[in-house]
């Protein structure tokens, strides 16, 4: 009977104990199903937000320069947050605690010896020095592996030891990035800025048969400054017209440019029929001038040598003769080399070296007769120096007195279309006011040239008329914007066209020819006033009702509308 009670107890006891433990286990499961989160206790992540990276680890991110760092808390921990929170340069509460150095900049003239320069200071930037560096390799285009060069590693490291050199591909990427923030500021002038833009393209084929359009923006900032920007540089499927105004419309797209004033290119046909399919575009968006009619500018540059070339298609034999005089002095550096010793002895003053022309190219035809005519004595003293010079040329193939003299007169001739090309070429200033002037000073010249008694020059100047009267010769067929730009410039107005044109037609057909391009200019100024009126008339319209409701209501004027009228015509 003990023992059965014995039993009874130690039954109840393990069930009690059982209870108990069960019990704690559900205390225990359910205090860590409840336990809350532990907010992070470093005042870094004040900073940074914590993420799980691509190959799961946990990772935070900088606020400010969205650098990443690991921060697992049982390998890495803040440390490596903390040190980049102080030496964060985006940073609102950043200070640059590095003093910085005096620097003694010498300025541009140093022909002041007593001008020391200018004392600044200095510190080291390793963003600036990777800045500078890029501009470097795109200013002197230089290679991308110029900075993975043995001596400027050396200059560097003797110079600036703390800047670490990038590779080729970060300076390829620096680049790309210095690229991409140009872009994106010169988009924003036009946006905001810019009024109209006049384009310049042409299109060539490389040695590898790939065909390359270039597409330059021309336009006047708020300071009145000429700027030139290339804003396309591409391949293109062909040469066709439709194919050109497509890459030209695709360009004006991408840029967000619609205000597009005039577009100046070469006169192959093909340019007719994308200048056709530009003007059809412009007048979808609603943004062309006078219906498109001033959009077609011819290059003068290359009407000036489609003159020429037709005025040099019979070369007489007196440029054949120089020609090959220079060719064989030219063969061998031996036979160069006597002629500077024919120079010397001739004492002839002049540091312009023999050229070889190019005969598709007539500037280059003017700077070998130009240079060849100088050292004409030498010429003559080398034949007597060189037996092989006369056996070479032949007894007929040496210039002689009167060869040279054609050939002065055959360089004064090109030296007119040679500085004409030089004065309209000008990029950093604005040319297009000059254009009228240079074309009357030409046809001029060329009429004096076809009432010349000397039959090469009177034949070469019907030439080059016939090739001028086709381009220049009728005012129709002429973009109008070089006579609009005549009648801007202070310095000639109406007077000095009125006399041009009388001087280049004739009394009566001038004047015919004056009033109708006045006419086109007041047509298209009244078209600027249109498009300009609605708002000032708009504006007015607001501004006296404004007035005629302050006076109703409180029997006096209200000033305010002339205070906004006044401003509003000074803008």
């Amino acid at each position: 009977m003990a023992s059965q009670n014995d039993q009874m107890l130690q039954n109840s006891i393990s069930g009690s104990n059982q209870t108990n433990t069960d019990a704690s286990t559900e205390t225990t499961t359910s205090s860590k199903a409840k336990r809350k989160p532990v907010k992070p206790r470093s005042e870094v992540w004040d900073h940074f937000t914590k993420f799980v990276s691509d190959e799961g680890e946990l990772k935070g991110k900088c606020n400010y320069c969205k650098k990443d760092f690991c921060c697992d808390p049982k390998r890495n921990g803040t440390t490596a947050l903390r040190n980049h929170l102080n030496s964060c340069k985006k940073h609102p509460h950043f200070i640059e605690t590095r003093q910085a150095q005096l620097s003694l900049q010498k300025n541009a003239s140093d022909n002041d010896v007593n001008d020391l320069g200018t004392l600044t200071t200095w510190k080291y930037d390793d963003n600036a020095i990777r800045k500078a560096l890029v501009h470097m390799i795109i200013i002197e285009e230089l290679p991308f592996r110029f900075v993975e060069g043995e001596g400027f590693r050396s200059f560097m490291t003797a110079i600036c030891p703390r800047f670490r050199i990038p590779s080729r591909w970060t300076i390829s990427r620096d680049c790309y990035d210095l690229f991409i923030e140009e872009r994106s500021k010169l988009k924003s002038f036009f946006k905001n800025n810019c009024q109209r833009v006049s384009l310049t393209t042409d299109t060539w084929t490389s040695l590898q048969r790939i065909n390359y359009m270039c597409i330059t923006a021309h336009f006047i900032d708020n300071d009145w400054k000429l700027h030139k920007r290339i804003i396309n540089f591409c391949p293109i499927s062909s040469h066709k017209g439709e194919a050109v105004g497509r890459a030209i419309e695709t360009c004006l797209l991408e840029w967000g440019l619609d205000k597009v004033f005039t577009v100046t290119v070469d006169n192959a046909s093909s340019n007719d029929v994308a200048i056709s399919y530009l003007k059809k575009k412009l007048a979808n968006w609603g943004v062309s001038v006078a219906n498109s009619t001033y959009l077609h500018m011819r290059c003068m540059a290359h009407i000036i040598n489609l003159v020429v070339q037709d005025g040099l298609k019979d070369v007489n034999d007196s440029v054949m003769k120089v020609r090959d005089a220079v060719r064989y002095i030219r063969s061998s550096p031996a036979r160069l080399k006597r002629f500077k010793e024919c120079v010397l002895h001739e004492k002839i003053e002049s540091k312009s070296s023999l050229c070889l022309d190019v005969p598709t190219r007539w500037n280059s035809t003017y700077l070998m007769l130009n240079t060849a005519q100088k050292y004409e004595r030498a010429f003559e003293r080398y034949e007597s120096q060189d037996p092989m010079f006369k056996i070479d040329m032949g007894e007929n193939g040496i210039p002689d007195y009167y060869d040279w003299t054609q050939v002065r007169k055959m360089a004064d001739m090109l030296a007119h279309f040679y500085e004409l090309t030089l004065r309209i070429s000008g990029s950093r200033y604005v040319t297009s006011n000059l254009f009228f002037s240079e074309v009357s000073d030409l046809a001029f010249i060329l009429n004096q040239w076809i009432n010349s008694n000397d039959l090469d020059m009177k034949s070469m100047g019907e030439r080059m008329k016939v090739k001028f009267d086709k381009y220049w010769g009728d005012v129709d067929k002429m973009n109008k914007i070089i006579y609009f730009a005549v009648v801007l410039d202070p310095r000639d107005k109406f007077e000095f066209m009125e006399y041009s044109f009388s001087q280049m037609y004739g009394k009566e057909k001038g004047v015919e020819l004056f009033n109708k391009v006045k006419s086109c200019l007041f047509d298209l100024f009244n078209e600027y006033k249109k498009m300009y009126q609605p708002d000032v008339e708009q504006f007015n319209d607001n501004s006296s009702q404004q007035l005629s409701g302050s006076c109703s209501t409180t029997g006096s004027i209200n000033p305010k509308p002339k205070f906004f009228l006044k401003h509003h015509y000074k803008k």
